[in-house]
């Protein structure tokens, strides 16, 4: 997978995606049909769509880890992020642990853990886009003991800025 730099779009613009381009290494897992590898649904898409490698029914009260069919590694200094799909929550289909973090000495297949808030049953096919992933860059950070001080704008948390 590379992850591009100003894409063009269909009617020939460049999207508003950053211009230096990385490389994140895919491998397809031996034994899985294949997958097409994470791409942009358009040039403006903030983040590349993850496919299903299989097809499975999501029930209620269950966490399902879908597999993606492949591995990924992402190039020193930065990690991938997996996010739910707005879509598929609009259909009570939820990623239980938004956003998943891929570290980067990861090496094993990415999976995608959903669930579904209904009764019943949800079919994921093979080929249904079932995530999103983004290249983060990973900042280097110190903990250190000191004063927090607080902001009179923002007190509460949890909904605190209202709907």
């Amino acid at each position: 997978m590379i992850v591009q730099g100003a894409v063009k779009s269909p009617d020939g613009s460049r999207g508003p995606v950053a211009a230096k381009t990385r490389s994140v290494a895919f491998e397809p897992i031996d034994g899985v049909p294949p997958v097409a590898p994470p791409a942009r649904a358009t040039a403006g898409s903030a983040c590349f769509d993850l496919a299903s490698a299989e097809s499975v029914d999501l029930e209620r009260g269950r966490v399902t880890l879908v597999r993606t069919g492949f591995k990924l590694r992402s190039p020193e200094g930065t990690f991938l992020e997996v996010r739910p799909r707005s879509g598929l929550a609009t259909r009570g289909v939820l990623m239980v642990n938004a956003p998943g973090t891929i570290d980067r000495d990861y090496s094993g297949e990415v999976k995608v853990p959903l669930t579904f808030l209904f009764e019943g049953t949800y079919r994921i096919e093979a080929g249904d886009r079932i995530g999103q992933i983004r290249l983060v860059e990973d900042l280097p950070a110190r903990f250190r003991p000191g004063r927090v001080r607080p902001a009179r704008s923002r007190q509460g948390g949890f909904g605190s800025t209202g709907r």
